[in-house]
């Protein structure tokens, strides 16, 4: 059967979500956790790949097992498996047709930016940070630019394995908690590294480096070097990825987003 599990986790002590060889994935520990409830070898997908230092709070994954367990083996379970950094907060018994990709009509992504002159302590890996004033009415108006279809291709990764650099940005808000900073974007899909790399443009933006005009020819130059450098992981979280309600997937994110 297809089992689909809802995740949270801390990507501080992780690279990433992709498996590697030195094994200290999140998807490698969630393996291993799942091998140990179904004694047998299990191979996840997910909806999207966080990077090292990236966080979830509610990333979607699939498997395929041979074995029957109650749904509370695959969530409680399946927890006394994993560090204290990882939690499966739901499972659900989905159809072969369903995956956690492919699936998927959209990821939420929400990154958090203390601004003020000193780092913080108690949030640190947690939160992004920068130092001097941003002027978070300019960084809204540049925005505007990037939303709608467009070639993405000056946010991206040279490493970035996506079959086209064309991506539809449905969301881009930006508001402010005393010297917190939180940006919300929705897109069907983003490039390796798209968040954190408009995240840094902004700052630019915002800092008073550049008008919000700036962010257009960024935007039609279609090459990454005219962009600023990539902004810390730190502050970066999957909050949630959406699908047909046909799936009937007990998401979290679903009634806060």
């Amino acid at each position: 059967m297809r089992i689909a599990l809802g995740l949270e986790y801390d990507g501080s002590q992780f690279l990433g979500w992709q498996s590697q060889a030195q094994k200290n994935t999140v998807q490698d520990v969630l393996q291993a956790a799942l091998g140990r409830v179904a004694d047998e070898h299990i191979v996840v997908v997910a909806a999207g790949r966080t990077d090292s230092g990236v966080h979830a709070l509610e990333q979607v994954v699939h498997f395929d097992t041979n074995v029957v367990r109650p749904l509370s083996a695959w969530v409680r379970g399946v927890n006394t498996h994993l560090p204290k950094s990882i939690a499966v907060l739901w499972a659900h018994i989905v159809p072969d047709e369903f995956h956690a990709r492919f699936s998927a009509q959209a990821r939420s992504y929400r990154y958090l930016l203390i601004n003020r002159p000193v780092r913080s302590a108690v949030q640190y890996g947690k939160v992004g940070w920068f130092h001097a004033p941003l002027d978070i009415e300019q960084m809204r108006e540049a925005t505007h630019y990037l939303l709608g279809e467009h070639d993405f291709s000056s946010f991206r990764a040279a490493e970035c394995q996506a079959k086209s650099p064309i991506k539809n940005l449905q969301k881009f808000d930006i508001t402010r908690k005393e010297d917190m900073i939180i940006f919300e974007l929705t897109a069907g899909a983003f490039l390796h590294h798209m968040v954190r790399n408009i995240i840094g443009s902004l700052v630019y933006v915002g800092k008073g480096k550049h008008p919000p005009e700036w962010l257009k020819e960024v935007l039609e130059s279609r090459n990454r070097k005219f962009a600023a450098p990539t902004f810390s992981p730190d502050g970066l979280y999957l909050c949630g990825v959406s699908y047909d309600a046909k799936w009937q997937l007990p998401q979290i994110s679903r009634h806060e987003n």
